[in-house]
């Protein structure tokens, strides 16, 4: 019977607590976004084009972790609602009590792997698992590869000069050139680049 006791009320508080953490981890993430994008707009305005695309990668790359952390800190908090029920209707089992070995140092490590397969623990032990689950999961692994995607990179490039004020000279027909210097050559292989050049070309 010890077994069936190991789950306690202070573990369904850290679940809790841990669901809020991810959550304020995504803000953090939110707010690096808009200092990368202003870093972005500067790095335009002075003209230089690498700094500016290394700006951009770091903003895509916040604005995909923040969205990871509150994927998971939507999955902690469905399963801690879960074990709620099971405490409340004691229906807590020996194999669900053994999940929680070492449950606090995974949370407190705001792991999303380590946490993702915690969860994935949880929700074994429970009769139904939602299929949601399994396509966030899907979902989540796309977004959490390090590469950006070059033309979201281009995308936010472009908004950023936009909101500055500036024309990136990125679609300027060859032989024309603007402040953006040499990296203008390489942005123009860019598809968005091209598919704007055709667009300026046709006006």
């Amino acid at each position: 019977m010890r077994g069936e006791h190991h789950i306690r009320p202070e573990h369904l508080f850290n679940l809790k607590f841990a669901a809020k953490n991810l959550e304020r981890n995504a803000k953090k993430c939110d707010k690096e976004e808009k200092t990368e994008k202003n870093k972005v707009k500067k790095a335009i305005q002075k003209g230089n084009m690498e700094v500016a695309r290394i700006h951009a990668e770091n903003a895509i790359r916040q604005k995909n972790q923040s969205v990871n952390y509150l994927r998971m800190s939507a999955r902690v908090d469905a399963v801690a609602a879960r074990v709620q029920t099971a405490l409340t209707m004691n229906q807590v089992t020996k194999s669900m009590a053994g999940v929680v070995k070492g449950m606090d140092m995974t949370l407190k490590s705001m792991n999303l792997e380590k946490i993702s397969a915690l969860m994935d623990k949880f929700e074994h032990q429970f009769e139904t698992l939602d299929v949601q689950t399994a396509q966030m999961e899907d979902t989540m692994s796309s977004t959490t590869t390090l590469t950006t995607p070059q033309n979201q990179v281009d995308s936010l490039l472009h908004e950023m000069a936009d909101e500055a004020g500036l024309d990136l000279n990125m679609e300027l027909p060859q032989g024309q050139t603007g402040s953006v210097g040499t990296s203008v050559a390489s942005a123009e292989q860019d598809e968005l680049s091209q598919r704007l050049a055709k667009l300026r070309d046709q006006i």
